[in-house]
């Protein structure tokens, strides 16, 4: 049997790949020096602190907000709008004159945020066919990482300039990948040919909760944020210092190790996505992380508290892209879903709120081998929401490479509970 060639990336999502990864470095830059800059104002380490989550907090609240804008006005416009916002939220921070203009600034730019965050993945969803999902997720995701990887590096060095420098340098590469972004993005199967967001059926979020591929996803996202974002930024520094007596050089290398983790597995995990399917790399993924999360807080040494770090770090980079694929499968690429994926990146949100929360009032009362041990048992109970639900997948998608532009277009979404039905959108590739 002639094995079929392998799609191509769209050119408009490599666009948005190269956007992610301006992002992500910009956002790298400021990151280091973000608490610094807060303490010049003579505030204690809880308010300086603050600063960090508010972006978080508000990047939560505004995501229902942010999935009405785009399904009136579409992908494209909420996305440049959302990464002005924060190039001027962030050019404005470089000037904030006290703690409370730096709050309210950096609170800003959280609404923007979610703005270029969700219309991204709505992009992605709607200009990718369900074969290429799985790997256009890993790919997207593998550029995030490595800018964030590199924004700290160079965040450090901008750093002896002035703790306000590397705030201007982030808002004028947001200001380079929202031209970019524009021009790029401005062709014929953007700008007409298509009907308007407001022409495209809208699937509900009360519509998607009866899928149970999508609740599944909106367990995995959440347990994902508690441990992958939340736990693992809060509690491993502190694990590092007080369990290992080890400097605030381990942890950061902690975290590198599980960035790399994260990284040698996207190499790979969202081919297997798009060939074997979504479920079995979300349980694969999410059954990794939570033993080895688990098995941080039993760390006796530096080098296995490394290696466990970098096996949990691989556990996320064989779920991200399978989960994220599934809920494209869900929306579709000829529906309009806005408010359904700000409901499934708040629950990465909120996960990344709690869980440090009650990890930590574990840490304190009982010992970080309880809260580890608890995070762990969080995320292996999104396991039972994978096992009971279905997979996305259609068999067609994974087997055959292309769609002839002569045929309509099969959507994705289509499950044992939902008719099959015609796409009409179909993307060139």
């Amino acid at each position: 049997m002639v094995r079929p060639p392998r799609l191509a990336i769209p050119r408009e999502i490599k666009v948005l790949i190269a956007a992610a990864f301006v992002i992500a470095l910009g956002f790298g830059l400021v990151a280091p020096v973000l608490p610094q800059f807060a303490q010049s104002f003579n505030v204690g380490v809880a308010a300086s602190s603050v600063i960090v989550s508010v972006f978080a907090f508000t990047r939560l609240i505004f995501a229902p907000a942010g999935g009405a804008l785009l399904e009136k006005f579409g992908e494209r416009p909420v996305y440049i709008t959302g990464l002005l916002i924060v190039a001027a939220s962030t050019a404005a921070c470089a000037f904030a004159g006290s703690y409370w203009q730096l709050l309210i600034f950096r609170g800003l730019g959280g609404i923007g945020s979610t703005m270029f965050t969700i219309s991204a993945m709505a992009l992605i969803i709607r200009l990718a066919k369900p074969a290429v999902r799985g790997r256009v997720s890993s790919a997207y995701a593998s550029s995030f990482l490595l800018g964030n990887i590199a924004g700290p590096l160079a965040g450090g060095l901008l750093a002896g300039f002035g703790l306000r420098v590397p705030f201007l340098v982030y808002a004028a590469a947001l200001l380079v990948a929202a031209a970019v972004v524009a021009l790029q993005l401005k062709d014929a199967r953007l700008a007409s040919g298509e009907p308007k967001p407001a022409a495209r059926p809208v699937l509900t979020v009360r519509e998607a909760l009866g899928d149970s591929a999508y609740r599944a996803a909106l367990a995995s996202s959440f347990v994902n944020g508690w441990s992958s974002f939340g736990v693992r930024n809060s509690l491993l520094p502190l694990f590092a210092a007080a369990v290992l007596t080890a400097g605030p050089e381990i942890a950061g290398i902690s975290l590198t190790a599980f960035a790399a983790g994260t990284a040698v597995v996207l190499t790979f995990s969202g081919r297997l996505a798009d060939s074997w399917g979504r479920r079995p790399l979300v349980l694969s993924g999410l059954a990794v992380n939570a033993l080895a999360t688990a098995a941080i807080g039993f760390s006796t040494n530096v080098p296995m508290f490394l290696v466990v770090s970098a096996i949990a770090g691989m556990g996320t980079g064989l779920l991200n892209p399978a989960q994220q694929a599934a809920v494209g499968d869900v929306v579709g690429n000829d529906r309009s879903g806005g408010k359904v994926l700000a409901t499934f990146q708040m629950a990465s949100d909120s996960g990344a709120i709690v869980g440090p929360i009650l990890a930590g009032l574990l840490a304190d009362h009982l010992g970080y081998s309880w809260a580890f041990g608890v995070t762990g048992a969080i995320v292996i109970m999104a396991c039972f929401a994978w096992i009971g639900a279905r997979e996305t997948l259609e068999p067609e998608a994974s087997a055959a490479p292309a769609v002839p532009p002569s045929s309509p277009d099969v959507s994705a979404d289509v499950s044992p509970d939902t008719p099959r039905r015609p796409s009409r959108t179909t993307i060139e590739e």
